[in-house]
């Protein structure tokens, strides 16, 4: 998943902003007190940014505003698709965890793609966030931002729901699963 290009067209840009837009309007719960127009506004002022959800968008992600940074002045997205992203799954967690198989290696990892696209993976707090939001991952789960003593020893976490209960796992960093993708989140 080479990506050079980071620039949308005019007519890209604005089939996104109709798509979030559509999207923010129907999942008011997701983002109480923040107006569209001051979205759009910091969208348009940041086309790398809408660039890189495009790239949600793409991978099956339906990106969402789920908050507003007062310090930063930044609003937030998260891929908000009721199962991880279909075209972000198949994934072991990073480069070392790929390098560390001998065979059956995937095309790719989350911590790359999540890099190329230029979002960052959800950590656990944010993945709980997301679950105050919604039900996600009821059939699927996703990889989360594995704390550095975890992925020392070998390791990788992911989460999901089931039993209307969000659970944590774990497993080898280097395992992957056509039901296992990740969930970004991005800054604008």
């Amino acid at each position: 998943m080479a990506i050079d290009k980071k620039e949308l067209s005019a007519e890209g840009r604005d089939e996104l902003i109709k798509t979030l837009k559509a999207r923010f309007e129907k999942h008011k719960n997701r983002h109480e007190g923040i107006q569209w127009a001051d979205v759009e506004a910091r969208l348009n002022a940041q086309s790398e940014k809408l660039w890189s959800l495009d790239q949600m968008e793409l991978t099956g992600g339906e990106p969402d505003v789920i908050g507003f940074d007062k310090k930063t002045g930044e609003y937030i997205f998260y891929d908000c698709v009721a199962e991880s992203p279909k075209g972000r799954r198949s994934l072991c967690y990073d480069r070392d965890a790929w390098n560390f198989r001998k065979e059956h290696k995937p095309e790719n990892t989350a911590l790359d793609i999540a890099a190329e696209i230029g979002i960052e993976i959800l950590d656990e707090a944010e993945y709980r966030h997301l679950q105050t939001l919604g039900k996600f991952d009821l059939k699927t789960s996703s990889w989360v931002k594995t704390p550095a003593d975890i992925r020392k020893l070998g390791g990788g976490v992911f989460c999901d729901r089931r039993y209307d209960t969000v659970f944590y796992y774990h497993n080898g960093a280097e395992s992957y699963y056509a039901a296992r993708g990740f969930r970004g989140k991005l800054r604008v």
